[in-house]
């Protein structure tokens, strides 16, 4: 058979394969150099190919009752893997139906099950135990949903007086705790607006820290959107999941199906979602604001927010905050159960390239209008020096950091060092060296730099626009989604040619940032977001 899977290599002979590799970071000890090369690339094509068929899922996983608390359903590529499983899929059929025999090593018992299935694969040993995993996480999701449960009851209690702070018909942003927003206004997503549009109100949303949020409600222009949760609807969340049908169950990825769902079942999710729901749904219900803009990803609570506005008769005004690259699939309307009536009335785009991906899309020109980018103003230009640190990026995904930041320690000496800024948000611990070291601050505040590698962050897009020389790493095993805008494009690195790839890094062509990040449009935000007598219903 030309692909052999075994949940552990132990007792498979060496004879028996030509190639392996390794899916879900299964830890394997065999001959690294009958290794799978290049996996990372395999897996991007195979997404990549198969993403109008993820889409057309989504959709249909979005139809069913429960689907508006699944991420997967959204084909929501960061909280949710099961492209990245369904990419795994496609590639060890290509190799099924190839020359070579290559052993899988697949410790998940879902995924075996899936793979076993497939023409042209045989199994080793025996099939790992599915009950102790589904046990496991039905436990843990449980846990976790009941203490999501009290502690949107006791915020529901310690907000309440929020609600008087609110004013009928006002114009609203509706914005996570950013850990860059402060209490004077500044916010995360909207930079300035709140200070240069007087009136504007900012809600946050409810799924950030509390103190987090009671910080950034310290004066009264900016509320918690718990204010309008009803405590005693809190005690119903430790039951709320998403539930799969059986037809989706049963499916050909019926496998794959099921483990999204005990993986999503396996924490809160499900649970934030619905408080989310009910909290923005009442406050929608009783302030009847005239305008809400948010950071728009089309994730499936701000779905479920524009059929809630439009009952309402709210404007809605998704602001598309960020970069968006051809595999940030979440932004397509495919996935979306009813199609144009969940996106928001007008999408405010930061730049021309992500305007023209959002109408390849499928969403109509009329709703999109370019208000420039709040978020990314130009930055101060990092000099380009040779002897200088190179700066390593890290994404929110723990083993894709873990691969870099191992992938620096194997090139770094004294003449290639590295300065490791950890995700914002998520952070990443690791033990430093003489020539890998943590960065004292964010891209902007190097002095100088030799390169900027990164994987999954807009900073490879900072750094492209700066001139400085910039590799997009690519994970073995895994997907860091390319979040570069269609017409841009980074040199690329795998694990195996990282030396090779630094050692031939060039700085980009010039480009001004104004193509990439307009100019913000104040004429554009005032129209869309003032109150404005008789604008419900518009």
């Amino acid at each position: 058979m030309p692909v052999l899977i075994s949940a552990s290599a132990k007792g498979v002979s060496p004879d028996a394969y030509d190639l392996w590799c390794a899916l879900a970071d299964a830890p394997v000890a065999l001959d690294t150099d009958r290794r799978m090369p290049e996996t990372g690339r395999l897996l991007e094509h195979a997404f990549d190919v198969g993403a109008d068929a993820y889409l057309a899922r989504g959709k249909r996983l979005s139809a069913e009752p429960s689907g508006g608390l699944s991420h997967a359903a959204a084909c929501a590529v960061n909280p949710s893997d099961l492209g990245l499983m369904l990419a795994w899929s496609r590639v060890i059929e290509d190799w099924a139906a190839a020359a070579d025999t290559v052993l899988v090593i697949c410790t998940d018992p879902w995924m075996f099950r899936h793979l076993a299935s497939k023409p042209g694969v045989a199994t080793i040993g025996s099939t790992p135990a599915l009950w102790p995993q589904a046990a496991r996480l039905w436990l843990r999701g449980y846990l976790s949903r009941l203490r999501f449960a009290g502690r949107a009851a006791w915020a529901a209690l310690a907000f309440r007086r929020h609600r008087m702070r609110a004013r009928a018909g006002e114009s609203a942003l509706l914005v996570y705790a950013h850990p860059a927003s402060t209490e004077d206004g500044k916010d995360g997503f909207f930079g300035d607006l709140l200070t240069r549009l007087p009136g504007l109100r900012r809600v946050l949303h409810t799924d950030r820290p509390l103190a987090d949020v009671r910080r950034l409600t310290a004066k009264d222009d900016s509320i918690s959107l718990h204010a309008w949760g009803n405590p005693s609807r809190a005690l119903t969340l430790p039951w709320v999941k998403w539930r799969p049908g059986r037809t989706h169950r049963a499916a050909p990825e019926g496998w794959l199906v099921r483990r999204a769902a005990a993986r999503e079942g396996g924490g809160g999710t499900a649970a934030a979602i619905r408080w989310q729901h009910h909290c923005q749904r009442t406050w929608l219900q009783c302030v009847r604001p005239t305008a809400v803009a948010w950071p728009w990803e089309n994730h499936n609570w701000e779905r479920e927010f524009v059929r809630q506005a439009r009952a309402f008769g709210v404007h809605t005004v998704g602001y598309q905050h960020s970069v968006i690259g051809g595999q940030m699939l979440n932004h397509a309307t495919g996935s979306n159960a009813d199609g144009l009536d969940s996106i928001p009335d007008r999408i405010v785009c930061n730049g021309p390239q992500t305007r023209a991906q959002l109408e390849a899309w499928g969403v109509p020109g009329d709703r999109l209008v370019i208000g420039g980018a709040l978020r990314y103003p130009a930055p101060h230009r990092v000099r380009h020096e040779a002897d200088a640190p190179y700066f390593l990026a890290l994404p929110f995904d723990a083993p894709t950091a873990a691969q870099m930041v191992e992938a620096a320690m194997r090139v770094a000496g004294p003449d290639r060092r590295f300065a490791v800024r950890a995700h914002p948000i998520y952070g990443f611990d690791f033990e430093e060296t003489e020539t890998v070291r943590r960065a004292t601050g964010s891209l902007t505040e190097q002095a100088a730099v030799a390169g900027v590698i990164y994987a999954a962050t807009t900073v490879g897009l900072e750094s492209l626009l700066m001139g400085l020389p910039t590799l997009r790493f690519r994970p073995r095993g895994r997907i860091a989604i390319d979040i570069l805008p269609k017409g841009l494009g980074a040199a690329v690195a795998d694990p195996e040619n990282f030396a090779m790839a630094l050692d031939a890094l060039e700085p980009p062509p010039a480009m001004a940032h104004e193509d990439v990040f307009a100019p913000v449009d104040m004429d554009v935000w005032s129209e869309l977001l003032k109150e404005k007598e008789g604008r419900h219903g518009a």
